[in-house]
């Protein structure tokens, strides 16, 4: 009787150490899943900042999840969020969210994400391999600012001549894109609303082609900013909103297209007061 006493409690004790080691490995699955999936986030966040269309952003998660083994993913993505469940074959359910608060255009980018999944999605690699490439792109070295200011100075300049000004107007135009590259830049550090940002920066802008008339550089004020407001003008933003509607994308594509029509308007609007208050007396139209 004895005997068995103690057959029984070595049963009990092994048991509850079988038990933990089932706890300890459910915890580790759970971790290693919530860690795969936030490195797919990154990937999302990725091309969401910097320009690429919901569509493609929810379409590389999903595909990534597959590749990574989740049983079944759902994706919501508008232009500031985005939000994925993703479940495993034996029923775990994990969710994450992230939040994008910063925006801008980087073709270049989005081009490097999406080769990087095709390639994951072909041959998933180690987690640990997967991160460090997402890392090498986000350290991706952008291009020098002076050629991102000698780029601002041709295409204001070739703007201006190509919608009627003169020589002299497209050499004022290069002059006040470097006012509009600077400022761009001042605000960017400041961290301002973007449309703010658009209104402050035009009305610099239109401040300093009145200034260079009245030196005597450039003859017409309005030819000068229109080579100016070319720079400032979210076309791009606005044709990714429409794609975004064709895609069915409908919150997200109306999302994009307000605020890409409310930049547009802070941009004629810096540009028309400044006019206004100096007696610039020119038509921008």
């Amino acid at each position: 009787m004895i005997i068995i006493l103690i057959i029984d409690k070595d049963y009990t004790k092994e048991l509850r150490v079988n038990k933990m080691t089932c706890n300890e490995l459910d915890k580790f699955d759970y971790e290693e899943m919530n860690y795969c999936l936030f490195a797919i986030m990154d990937i999302g966040e990725l091309l969401l900042m910097h320009g690429a269309e919901v569509s493609r952003v929810e379409d590389t998660i999903m595909r990534l999840c597959c590749a990574y083994g989740f049983a079944r993913s759902d994706v919501f993505t508008i232009t500031s969020s985005i939000v994925v469940t993703v479940m495993t074959a034996d029923g775990k359910a994990i969710t994450q969210t992230r939040r994008i608060r910063e925006r801008d255009t980087d073709l270049g980018k989005v081009a490097k994400i999406n080769a990087l999944s095709r390639r994951i999605c072909a041959e998933p690699v180690a987690l640990e391999d997967f991160r460090k490439k997402i890392q090498e792109i986000q350290n991706m070295k952008q291009a020098p600012v002076l050629l991102h200011l000698g780029m601002y100075m041709m295409i204001s300049a070739s703007l201006s001549v190509f919608f009627g000004g003169t020589w002299m107007d497209g050499f004022a135009a290069a002059l006040s894109g470097v006012v509009l590259f600077a400022a761009l830049r001042g605000s960017t550090a400041l961290k301002l609303n973007s449309i703010i940002q658009s209104m402050i920066c035009s009305g610099i802008t239109a401040a300093a082609v009145l200034l260079l008339v009245g030196a005597g550089v450039g003859v017409h004020p309005d030819k000068i900013m229109i080579g100016n407001i070319m720079l400032v003008i979210p076309g791009i933003q606005f044709t990714t909103s429409l794609r975004d509607m064709i895609n069915g994308d409908t919150i997200s594509g109306l999302l994009n297209m307000s605020e890409a029509l409310l930049k547009a308007i802070a941009v004629a609007m810096g540009f028309t007061i400044i006019l206004l208050i100096g007696g610039g007396g020119c038509s921008l139209i």
